[in-house]
């Protein structure tokens, strides 16, 4: 006991290490807008990745250059099982590619020379100069014993490099995740939502170079409560960040909020939307035009129904937009989505469908009308 308390009380101090990260506003590059052009109307449509396994969860979607879209999960026998591999497929021309194998244990334990037992949540983003990067979680036994390990391509994801890992704390370097997609800094650099799970569950900012392995900063997000799996915009013209995140533990609850004031660089806890969350992993987007859409379960009963909501006033009121499933089957699982609005302004919605693939929907925004 005397050593478990001393380990932990490591591990907390190691949150303070790192520099506060200094204001981002400047920094940032934002998605680009389309080409002036309103993308087609009426849009709502749903297909299906190639299935690559019994379970396959944990979806993650970036835009490459000349418009092709990338996605990435991990699948297998379950989660969790040592034969789960990190899978990516190409949209181009209406259609996905063959699935790739690109992320296993095994190759990540050659790469690393380190121990992996399991492969979860990948997270891919494309960089400013064209390269596709690729953020995935490894561990030696349960998810709160994790690490974050990164690999990147210069062919589209033809070809990976090796497996590297990021050192995100001081000591014994554990429980740190990931599941969204950083925010592009002027530079080349990266401001990655992570998250920590062993004793305490709580939200990260973290900041990497353009190498997208070391870590520069890390700030850990308040709450009172525990909060998971932060998903993070920028607001350009409030100057500041805004992150929603997962609501942790086994009580359902709400969404939790912070936002970061970038004229005082620092994060502070604000007053969660009502919107319910049944310890189930959320998405945030930008769009060109400035509105916020979630992608959410917002039901305290699970997991069986998936929505988009909208915010028109940088987050501070919501209403649902856009009902994507739902089952009479509470017991149903539509999950964990990622979204994305492509060059040409059309939003890509990506999530797990019933543990067993990975649906992709394709909506236009002129459909996204909040109710009431």
């Amino acid at each position: 006991m005397p050593f478990f308390l001393f380990a932990l009380a490591l591990l907390l101090a190691a949150y303070s290490a790192y520099p506060t990260p200094p204001p981002l506003s400047s920094r940032l590059v934002l998605n680009p807008a389309n080409d002036g052009n309103a993308p087609p109307a009426n849009v709502n449509t749903r297909s299906f990745l190639p299935k690559t396994g019994l379970s396959s969860h944990a979806a993650s979607i970036t835009e490459l250059a000349g418009g092709t879209i990338a996605c990435a999960w991990f699948s297998g026998s379950r989660e969790g099982a040592p034969d789960a591999a990190v899978y990516l497929s190409l949209y181009r021309s209406g259609q996905w590619s063959t699935p790739r194998q690109i992320a296993t244990p095994r190759q990540t334990q050659n790469d690393t020379l380190r121990f992996v037992r399991i492969v979860g949540n990948p997270v891919l983003s494309a960089d400013t100069k064209g390269s596709l990067r690729l953020w995935y979680v490894t561990s030696i036994g349960g998810w709160s014993a994790s690490a974050i390990n990164h690999m990147v391509s210069i062919d589209n994801g033809e070809t990976w490099s090796k497996a590297g890992r990021l050192v995100t704390a001081p000591f014994f370097n554990m429980s740190t995740l990931v599941r969204m997609p950083p925010l592009l800094l002027a530079g080349g650099q990266f401001l990655l939502p992570t998250y920590h799970e062993l004793a305490t569950h709580h939200g990260e900012a973290t900041r990497l170079a353009s190498d997208g392995i070391t870590v520069l900063g890390k700030n850990r997000l308040p709450s009172d409560r525990p909060l998971l799996q932060p998903s993070i915009v920028s607001l350009p013209e409030k100057g500041e960040l805004l992150a929603l995140l997962r609501k942790g533990g086994r009580a359902p609850g709400l969404i939790g909020a912070d936002v970061f004031l970038d004229s005082e660089s620092k994060w502070t806890a604000r007053n969660p939307p009502p919107i319910p969350n049944p310890n189930s992993s959320i998405a945030l987007l930008r769009l060109n035009d400035g509105r916020l859409l979630l992608a959410c379960n917002p039901s305290a009963a699970g997991r069986y129904m998936l929505c988009l909501w909208m915010s028109v006033d940088g987050g501070s009121t919501w209403r649902e937009a856009l009902q994507v499933e739902k089952s009479e089957n509470t017991g149903d699982e539509f999950s964990y989505p990622a979204l994305l609005q492509d060059r040409e302004g059309l939003i890509h919605l990506v999530y797990t469908w019933k543990r067993e693939k990975i649906a992709h929907r394709i909506i236009s925004p002129d459909i996204l009308q909040p109710a009431g």
